[in-house]
């Protein structure tokens, strides 16, 4: 049944005439992380555990099906608990933070590390003084399609591995 069903959603998608592409929209957006404008972004009062943290973020730029995004966000000194509602990858780039996931896994991130946060999950951040980082933010696909996908992933290894 999983497969009628894939197959018959490949051929909607071909049925279906492709939306016109922004031929307005930059196919290159730059700037120098320093350079952008950070505009407060205060934390739900609701998270913050411990002290006064002043958060700021600059939305540096977004994709035209509005699937992923990129920011840059700082912090002040506090401890709060973070929702993460899409998939984030982060790379630290002054300061530092500890975190402590949903699962207990405890990490300091500092300049220069890299770290993924799967969307729908919690985390706790305690920044001792200041952080500042990048953050490139997917939204995940809702779970019926998430399951075509990764069929899709599997039947491709398959065909592509000779079984």
């Amino acid at each position: 049944m999983p497969i009628r069903l894939l197959i018959g959603l490949a051929g909607l998608a071909m049925a279906v005439p492709r939306l016109k592409r922004d031929t307005d929209a930059p196919s290159l957006v730059a700037a120098h992380a320093d350079g952008v404008e950070l505009l407060p972004a205060p934390i739900n009062p609701d998270w913050v555990i411990d002290g006064n943290p002043q958060a700021r973020v600059a939305n540096h730029s977004q994709s035209e099906d509005e699937a992923s995004s990129t920011a840059v966000w700082d912090c002040t000194a506090g401890s709060f608990r973070w929702y993460f509602g899409w998939d984030e990858t982060v790379v630290i780039q002054e300061g530092e933070v500890h975190v402590t996931a949903e699962d207990g896994t405890e990490r300091i991130l500092r300049t220069g590390d890299i770290a993924y946060f799967k969307g729908g999950t919690w985390a706790t951040w305690r920044i001792e003084s200041y952080v500042r980082k990048i953050a490139f933010l997917r939204k995940p696909f809702p779970e019926p399609l998430a399951t075509l996908y990764r069929l899709r992933n599997a039947l491709r290894g398959a065909s592509r591995s000779g079984f």
